[in-house]
């Protein structure tokens, strides 16, 4: 994090409650990380024209003076005091926060947001693809028994405790997890770098109990591998700060596969970090202008690349209406140089950045503060990328593992590749 106040600068996709929940694109909660407390999908970058946009202001801007604010406040708080009922009840730093993120939301923007201290540590752990806990993925499990694991990272301490993807997770330590909702459960199972957790699990009918060591986990945001007729498949979840390194590993292994054509899955990417997608898109473009960033005084800064790594073979670019920010930055840009299709459904439509600022006592706000630009000037804000060949994702209940939208970029990418 730097010095001066700021961390980098993301751009937060959409609200928590737009984003897709469905059987085709599970997504769980990464252990370690609070899920489904923050929606993560800001853009953070570190542009000099960013980092000098929050510098200055005043308490309000009306003609309500701080002392009025702060009578108004003393005598609701007064009026409280002397008559609430439920008295016994009343949490004073709840109240107090509630008037930060009270001051915040009253902006009608859904991007801007007060994070108290719990939230901003959640978030910064979700931006920057690490945290504290043990390498798995859970979802709360369909019988409402316990919660399932649905996935394990290689070498993490879930794998290396024997824990596996199926088991049902039924008690962390002495905490029971039936009825619990499933952020309690992530916190149980989260906790500080080299201690130990418990974790009782059912699989195949056995109870069976195991200990794992916490470690600091990399989230694996990245998947890929090579499809039929040597076309490469890369899955981008997120854009967080350990996803280039990933995205670039993926590429380099598809080519020593020998790769002659790429499908790249944006679908569901609620968006990352500006500079994360920004050097991702530098392995790809040719040379020219990545994005552009205009902040309310009209001032502008342009992102662009030295077009050394343009990628020349076959390309498609996944995207539907969940696809925002980050994502929307990377497939405009695809889009608009023309060395790829972009297949699916049009985006979210998510074109303003976010500041988040540091407010030094551990909480931070997330400001709406510019908008951006693909690299031939469009605002997607509101519109979204519309795709070049629009498929509808149809659901095939007879063979719920087949993907019809990925069905057809490959077929986009293997007709250039005739």
């Amino acid at each position: 994090m730097e010095q001066n106040g700021f961390d980098r600068l993301k751009e937060d996709s959409m609200p928590a409650e737009r984003q897709k929940k469905d059987g085709k694109f599970l997504k769980g909660a990464a252990v370690g990380a609070v899920a489904a407390l923050v929606a993560v999908a800001c853009i953070f970058g570190g542009s000099a024209l960013v980092r000098n946009i929050l510098t200055g202001g005043s308490y309000a801007s009306g003609d309500v003076s701080e002392n009025d604010v702060d009578q108004k406040l003393a005598k609701i708080n007064d009026l409280i005091d002397r008559y609430y009922l439920y008295e016994d009840e009343i949490d004073e730093d709840s109240l107090i926060e509630g008037i930060y993120s009270g001051y915040a939301s009253a902006l009608g923007d859904p991007y801007t947001e007060y994070y108290d201290e719990e939230e901003s540590q959640a978030l910064l752990e979700n931006t920057n693809g690490e945290f504290s806990g043990i390498g798995a993925t859970l979802t709360q499990s369909s019988d409402g028994s316990g919660v399932a694991i649905v996935n394990v990272y290689e070498d993490s301490p879930a794998d290396k405790a024997g824990l596996q993807a199926g088991d049902i997770l039924y008690q962390v330590d002495d905490h029971e997890v039936q009825g619990e909702d499933l952020e309690t459960v992530v916190s149980w199972v989260k906790g500080e770098t080299g201690t130990e957790v418990t974790l009782h699990v059912r699989r195949d009918g056995e109870e069976l109990t195991v200990t794992a060591v916490r470690d600091t986990i990399e989230v694996q945001t990245v998947e890929y591998e090579m499809k039929e007729g040597k076309i490469g498949y890369i899955s981008v979840s997120e854009f967080d700060t350990v996803t280039y390194d990933q995205f670039s590993e993926a590429l380099d292994s598809l080519d020593e596969q020998g790769m002659e054509g790429l499908v790249i899955d944006l679908r569901n990417n609620p968006g990352g970090n500006l500079d994360t997608v920004t050097e991702m898109l530098r392995l790809l473009l040719p040379e020219g202008t990545i994005v552009s960033v205009k902040d309310k005084n009209g001032d502008t800064e342009e992102l662009t690349c030295d077009g050394e790594h343009e990628f020349t073979k076959p390309l498609a670019v996944l995207v539907n209406q969940y696809s925002a920010s980050a994502s929307e930055i990377f497939s405009g840009a695809i889009q608009d140089y023309g060395i790829g299709q972009i297949v699916g459904v049009t985006t979210y439509g998510k074109g303003v950045v976010q500041q988040l600022v540091d407010l030094g006592d551990g909480t931070y706000l997330k400001l709406t503060i510019a908008e951006y630009y693909t690299p031939s000037g469009r605002s997607i804000n509101g519109v979204g990328v519309e795709p070049d060949v629009e498929v509808e994702y149809e659901y095939d209940e007879n063979n719920p593992e087949a993907d019809n939208q990925l069905e057809r970029a490959l077929e986009v990418v293997r007709s250039q590749m005739e």
